[in-house]
């Protein structure tokens, strides 16, 4: 799973990669990227700025905000069919931006935790990808979330954990905000290169 990342490059960084012009209070510094926060994505309906969701996916159909605690993560291999993403990974798309993620590696299977960051070589922000929703809360607000998606390790990350984001190349991007091609789509979801990655032990 994905469950903490960080997002704090250069915003000089974040507006060439993305081609936008953000704010530095749009891009703030979060070394932390938390479930529940209100984290910067680019949706498919609003591509040319950061727009702030929250994490942990809220179904359309949920009777309450909670079961977004559980969403965070959307499998790449059953996303198509699950109740909970199938809709939004037809429709409702996103890039989350980070410039790392962390995992834990749990030795021998016990108790204690390794944190590891990863990171991109040489290449300061990277998008992973994301579906979003729109639930609408008791007072008929709307809540507007996301979940990151997730595949099988490459060779670096199965040294750590058994499972990585799916991390975007820049050129395929557009192609995960605007394709309607389901089979284009899901063969998005594989893993980055493991050559082109780098992780350290915190």
């Amino acid at each position: 799973m994905c469950g903490r990342y960080s997002f704090a490059p250069d915003l000089k960084v974040v507006n060439e990669h993305y081609d936008i012009t953000a704010s530095a209070e749009d891009a703030a510094p979060n070394y932390n990227c938390a479930p529940t926060q209100m984290l910067p994505v680019i949706p498919n309906d609003q591509p040319g700025r950061l727009s702030r969701y929250r994490w942990g996916l809220i179904p359309f159909w949920a009777k309450d905000a909670s079961i977004g605690n559980r969403l965070i993560n959307a499998r790449g291999e059953t996303i198509a069919s699950k109740p909970a993403f199938k809709n939004a990974f037809k429709r409702r798309r996103c890039l989350v931006p980070a410039d790392a993620f962390y995992e834990w590696l749990k030795p021998d299977k016990g108790k204690l935790k390794i944190p590891f960051r990863i990171v991109l070589k040489n290449q300061p922000v990277f998008s992973m990808a994301g579906i979003w929703e729109e639930w609408k809360d008791p007072a008929g607000e709307p809540v507007r979330s996301f979940s990151i998606i997730t595949t099988s390790p490459n060779a670096l990350m199965a040294e750590i954990h058994d499972r990585m984001p799916v991390i975007l190349p820049k050129e395929r991007e557009e192609a995960w905000l605007n394709s309607t091609d389901e089979t284009e789509l899901q063969k998005m979801l594989e893993p980055f290169p493991a050559a082109h990655m780098d992780a350290y032990r915190i």
